[in-house]
């Protein structure tokens, strides 16, 4: 596939949920990995081809979206013990800035937000391509991930293992396969 200018890219893009995934990877019981994803999210792209530094994301995420394939492990990454759904019923990113690294491979930071509260992150993302979808769409789509600490966002519960160790790992990688369709 040949990859357009990015000037030709320019333009505001909303993700779409039927072919974005906004998943996570989290040790469990220190042996294996547990993924998940969110299956409810909203966000918009500004991306500026001439000059990608003054593109921007935001991103929001419903917290009781989430879904590991086991309802009852969800029901309780819904309470307080994770994300407190209820009281905190959204997760955002907003972009502070972009940074282009090759053609294809940029850097987004910005502030990701967790249960009120704030940090900056940076998340490395390569631009995966574009088409025009069969229903006159434009697409351009991205892949992403980065690794956060889940205690600098207060979820802190865990369980001591009998042979040692915790049951969840503190270090969560947050997964982003993106397709958005332009809108002007």
């Amino acid at each position: 596939m040949t990859m357009p200018a990015l000037a030709d890219l320019t333009g505001t893009y909303v993700l779409d949920p039927a072919h974005t995934r906004i998943g996570f990877v989290a040790r469990h019981a220190m042996i294996t990995k547990v993924r998940g994803s969110f299956a409810e999210f909203e966000g918009t792209l500004k991306l500026d081809g001439s000059d990608p530094a003054k593109s921007g994301v935001l991103v929001a995420i419903k917290s009781d979206s989430i879904d590991t394939g086991n309802e009852q492990r969800d029901g309780h990454l819904r309470t307080n013990d994770f994300l407190d759904a209820p009281n905190y019923p959204r997760i955002t990113f907003t972009s502070t800035g972009i940074k282009q690294l090759d053609g294809s491979h940029f850097r987004l930071t910005g502030d990701l937000t967790i249960k009120d509260t704030t940090k900056p992150i940076s998340i490395d993302f390569e631009l995966t391509g574009t088409a025009q979808d069969p229903f006159g769409n434009q697409r351009v789509g991205f892949e992403g991930e980065v690794a956060v600490s889940r205690k600098e966002y207060g979820i802190t519960w865990n369980a001591a293992l009998e042979g040692g160790g915790v049951l969840v790992g503190d270090k969560v990688v947050l997964e982003f396969d993106v397709s958005a369709i332009k809108q002007s």
